[in-house]
């Protein structure tokens, strides 16, 4: 019998947590270090959900394919014959050894390394060679038709992929709907790559990674010189699973065309749970976090940085765009393993205090971090 949440791993402090009231606990310092609590995410939370897993335009070619790891399971996107993007098991059915290990254009086929065991795009097994014996490569009572790749649920929307991994997820389309009224006019059928940040590992949880990005407590704070949007002007988003904040400033504040050494315009920090993170801002700019939990105190991170506007933008100014984001993210960065190293102290078991004002979604992001881990 599985256990309940409080019972499954060390949650002490989940009690203040629990309590609510004005002004209330955070999380504990177990949700953000503990590994146990790192795997019943990996067990009840992330095979549950719609996971953001990768961006449509790194799978451009048939044969295009590129391995992710989805709650401790490797999977891998494929881009078939006319383009459509499916997702596997990345496990070979022979011995099951992980077929891909690296993004790469494999061709017509997916070839186990192993032995040769030989799949389509389509996740069909073609070939078994010799499995029977010396030049015998069928074998009575193993039906290919039925060994063929495991498919794993996705959807895709617009760049992005989703995995669901216990197929049990609601319809995306549903699921994504309130995120998508908010972006109606963003251009997003227009919308062009035009870089990606890869950020490598992140001394941090992935959870800080979304509460920072979802609360404007810290912006003008933490980025004094790398962003013009005061604290008045931000309001904070709680919509189903969407969860953000965003900020509204005069026209005079700013344009946000990529041409500013600092982030001055009307800005949209939307989520959507658990870890997909967009970024809006006006009028022609957007930007898109992949957040990997790689273990309790470390998360992948990729931004890839989209324009809106009529052309394409200039090279120099998608540069000065990337070097800004960078920037930007680093002083997040600082901040994010800085919270993580508070979590060791006992003082933090208690989970700290949140604004009822600034950081309501945040609240409402952990609340769902909790009820997703509660076993139904």
């Amino acid at each position: 019998m599985a256990q309940p949440l409080e019972h499954a791993v060390d949650l002490d402090g989940l009690r203040y947590f629990s309590n609510g009231g004005v002004p209330a606990h955070g999380l504990p310092s177990a949700a953000y270090t503990s590994q146990a609590f790192h795997a019943l995410e990996n067990e009840r939370l992330f095979p549950r959900a719609w996971v953001f897993v990768g961006f449509v335009h790194e799978l451009a070619k048939p044969g295009d394919v590129v391995p992710v790891a989805v709650s401790g399971r490797p999977v891998i996107l494929v881009s078939g014959k006319s383009g459509e993007i499916r997702a596997f098991h990345n496990v070979c059915r022979h011995r099951c050894l992980k077929l891909v290990d690296a993004p790469k254009n494999v061709g017509r086929v997916i070839t186990c390394p192993y032995h040769t065991w030989t799949y389509g795009l389509d996740g069909e097994l073609r070939a078994t060679p010799h499995f029977g014996g010396p030049n015998k490569h069928d074998l009575d009572g193993f039906e290919r038709k039925e060994n063929g790749l495991v498919p794993v649920r996705s959807a895709v929307w617009h760049d992005w992929i989703f995995v669901n991994l216990d197929g049990r997820a609601p319809d995306f389309e549903a699921y994504a709907a309130p995120l998508a009224a908010r972006l109606e006019g963003a251009g997003l059928e227009a919308m062009k790559p035009v870089a990606t940040i890869d950020f490598g590992e992140v001394r941090a949880n992935w959870k800080f990674l979304v509460e920072n990005y979802i609360e404007p407590y810290h912006v003008q704070f933490v980025h004094p010189t790398t962003t013009d949007q005061p604290l008045l002007d931000h309001y904070t988003v709680i919509d189903g699973p969407c969860l953000g904040s965003a900020v509204d400033l005069r026209p005079s504040a700013g344009g946000g065309n990529g041409g500013s050494d600092t982030l001055a315009a009307s800005s949209r920090y939307l989520t959507l749970f658990p870890n997909f993170v967009f970024g809006r801002y006006l009028p022609d700019q957007i930007g898109v976090h992949l957040n990997a939990p790689v273990a309790a105190d470390r998360t992948h991170q990729r931004r890839v940085i989209y324009y809106t506007g009529e052309g394409d933008m200039a090279p120099e100014a998608a540069e000065k765009l990337a070097s800004l984001w960078h920037k930007v993210h680093k002083e997040d960065h600082a901040i994010c393993e800085r919270l993580q190293e508070g979590r060791a102290s006992d003082v933090a078991a208690q989970g700290g205090w949140l604004s009822p004002h600034w950081e309501d979604s945040v609240r409402r992001f952990q609340e769902l971090i909790i009820e997703a881990l509660q076993d139904t």
